[in-house]
Parts: structure tokens; sequence; C-alpha cells
């Protein structure tokens, strides 16, 4: 297994994102709420940059006990990257495709020493 120093953990505020390589693999290490998640930056589908498109909110929709829609919003815990070849949607936290819960990012290990974040492939 390779380990890669990717930033020091002050640098890497929440929102913020890094592609590294490591070998011939890139990997995409994303910060969000004060936790780290990497995931390979190959997309499911055609092998897009998986982890270099928008960084959004979940868009979630209420429905009520009556079934109506109380329209659309977005989510205050849940955020989600985007592919920018043809959208396909991943969760941040898993790397599952929002779409299809089954296509899955393969994800690798965020490891903190001190004050430096390394990835492990």
């Amino acid at each position: 297994m390779a380990e890669k120093f990717v930033a020091k953990i002050s640098e890497f505020q929440d929102g913020d994102r890094r592609i590294v390589t490591v070998g011939d693999k890139e990997v995409g290490i994303f910060r969000d709420r004060g936790q780290f998640y990497a995931y390979s930056n190959t997309c499911v589908h055609q092998g897009g940059p998986a982890c270099e498109g928008l960084i959004i909110a979940k868009v979630e929709e209420r429905i009520m006990p009556d079934r109506t829609s109380r329209g659309m919003y977005f989510s205050e815990t849940d955020t989600n990257f985007v592919c920018p070849w043809h959208g396909y949607e991943y969760d941040l936290r898993t790397g599952e495709c929002i779409a299809n819960r089954k296509l899955k990012l393969r994800q690798y290990q965020v490891v903190q020493k001190g004050d430096e974040v390394y990835v492990v492939t």
C-alpha cells in the first residue's frame, strides 16, 4: 500500500477537495464537516473525472403525510459531488452513485498525522 501526503489540515477547509496521483491512480480527497473522504477519480459511467465536478448540497423533496409535495430543498446535512462529464452524482460520505446505490466509487483510507493528511491506496 502506498501513502501519499495530501495537505496540512490547516490548509484544507470544509468544502475543499484535492486531486492527487498515487502511482497510477488519481484520487479525490474531500473535507466535509471536519471529516475526510477519498475516492477514485474515475466515474463508474464512462471513466470521467468523477471527483472534479460541482460539490453541492443534496436536493430533497418534502413529501407530506397525504403524499403531496411541499417542494424541493437543499439538505443541511448531505453533500454530493457531480462528475463533470455526464452528471453522475455521488454521495460524498459513501461514494455511492445517487441514481443507483449499487454503483460506487472505490474508497480509500485517509490518515491524519498531526496536522498532515495522507491518503492510502
